[in-house]
């Protein structure tokens, strides 16, 4: 009777136990929810309607393609005798995906070319890490104007395939 009566309390005490643990996640739960609404109404860590993110310093390709022409464009460059009588959507999220691609395998191109130039100034020392840092950030900004200009055709073709799938 004794023995009977123990085992009854363990199964209680494991049984409170478990209620204090779960009451102490779902208190987690709410505390983290709190932060994450707080983060969200301020904007930390989102992107925004332009679908840039904070301190984005390129233009960017959200928004390039506006216009109802745009839905139903031809491909160019490239991509332009691959495949007959298909049309390109260039205000769909793939298409600005593509356009990110094509200006990466730009940038790489752009990168190469850089790394050929011997970088001194007039006195013949190394250009400054600020000057480093800023001529990137051009060479990343000129990628992405290339992209949108010149008509390479690597984004059509890319979105091309890749619609296939979607």
């Amino acid at each position: 009777m004794a023995i009977e009566g123990i085992g009854g309390g363990v199964g209680a005490l494991t049984g409170s136990y478990q209620a204090a643990q779960s009451a102490r996640v779902q208190q987690e739960a709410g505390v983290f929810q709190g932060l994450l609404d707080a983060a969200r109404a301020e904007g930390v860590g989102t992107a925004s309607r332009s679908g840039r993110l904070p301190g984005d310093y390129t233009s960017g390709f959200a928004g390039a393609f506006t216009g109802q022409a745009d839905k139903h464009a031809v491909p160019g460059g490239a991509a332009q005798g691959s495949i007959r009588g298909q049309t390109i959507d260039k205000t769909s999220a793939l298409y600005e995906k593509s356009l990110e691609l094509e200006s990466f395998f730009v940038k790489t191109m752009l990168s190469a070319m850089r790394n050929s130039v011997v970088k001194t100034n007039l006195g013949g020392e190394e250009n400054s890490f600020a000057r480093d840092m800023y001529e990137g950030m051009f060479y990343d900004e000129l990628a992405v104007s290339l992209t949108k200009n010149a008509g390479f055709g690597l984004a059509d073709q890319i979105y091309l395939e890749l619609d296939q799938f979607a």
